[in-house]
């Protein structure tokens, strides 16, 4: 199936997926000491599969990831691809699962912004840099 995924064209992106596609895994893959997950989204035009590893985002089992590309006016090239395709396959460690990534609004979206800026604090940070809001999708 990997051969039928395509890998980010940016540098550290690639080598963080390459790195988990290698150890078969999550565990040990991070960003600023944190631990990543590695998403799997259809794209919105090509229809191919694309990997996209983001910041773990979990409670209870339940995960959420944050569009923020680092606070950039526009949202990272999946957002496009998760919105017309919410099935998505999420690796967390060895453990993978198929969900559905819904958009979040008003107080649900403000719950898991905390959760995701207790995650990874520089979320607070890159939301001060735009002046879109940054989305916030729950996998279910």
């Amino acid at each position: 199936m990997a051969d039928q995924i395509e890998l980010s064209p940016t540098g550290w992106v690639r080598e963080q997926t390459e790195k988990i596609m290698q150890l078969g895994t999550t565990e040990g893959v991070e960003v600023l000491d944190r631990p990543i997950v590695l998403l799997t989204v259809t794209g919105a035009k090509s229809g191919k599969q694309r990997y996209v590893p983001l910041m773990r985002v979990e409670k209870d089992g339940r995960y959420a990831i944050v569009a923020s590309k680092g606070g950039a006016p526009d949202h990272p090239f999946w957002y496009s691809n998760l919105k017309a395709n919410p099935a998505v396959t999420l690796q967390d460690g060895d453990k993978v699962l198929a969900l559905t990534a819904r958009e979040l609004e008003g107080t649900e979206r403000a719950e898991w912004w905390r959760l995701a800026v207790e995650a990874f604090p520089p979320y607070a940070e890159y939301q001060t840099k735009t002046t879109r809001q940054i989305p916030v999708f729950v996998l279910e």
